[in-house]
Parts: structure tokens; sequence; C-alpha cells
């Protein structure tokens, strides 16, 4: 069952990155492109959670999800305070 959870996680961000990066190249809102970038970047965090729980479980890769969601905020964070 956390198998279905983890894979429906990577398919929710990966469809919001493209509902809002779709909306970014209909309107140029710069806001919606980062925030589509920062929802791309969650689905490989989401995608590394599922690899590192269910496919490698021998081998860490918590500091790389952790980085790659970091990275995620901090492109969001760029685009609310700079770009709006």
């Amino acid at each position: 069952m956390a198998q279905a959870v983890y894979i429906l996680a990577v398919l929710t961000s990966a469809a919001c990155a493209v509902l809002l990066l779709r909306g970014y190249a209909r309107g140029r809102k710069k806001l919606l492109l980062w925030s589509g970038i920062c929802f791309l970047v969650l689905a490989v965090s989401n995608i590394l959670l599922f690899l590192d729980l269910v496919v490698i479980s021998s081998v860490d890769l918590y500091r790389w999800r952790l980085a790659s969601t970091i990275f995620a905020v901090t492109l969001l964070l760029y685009g609310l305070i700079w770009e709006s």
C-alpha cells in the first residue's frame, strides 16, 4: 500500500508541475514558472523517496531527498520574493 502512495505523490506533483508550466506558457507570469519548477523538483524528490524506501533500501538517500526538497522550496521563495 505504501508503494501506491509514493507513486501517487510523484504523479500528483508532476501533474501540478505540468499544469503550472502550461499556465506559464499561456500567460507568461513568472510566479507560475517558479511554482512549476518547484513542483518539478518536488516530483524528483518524491521519486528519490520511492527509490530510497522501496527499490533500493540498502542505500540511504535521505540527504539527497532533503537537498532536493530544500532546493525546490528555495526556488519557490525566490519566485515569491523577487519575481512578484
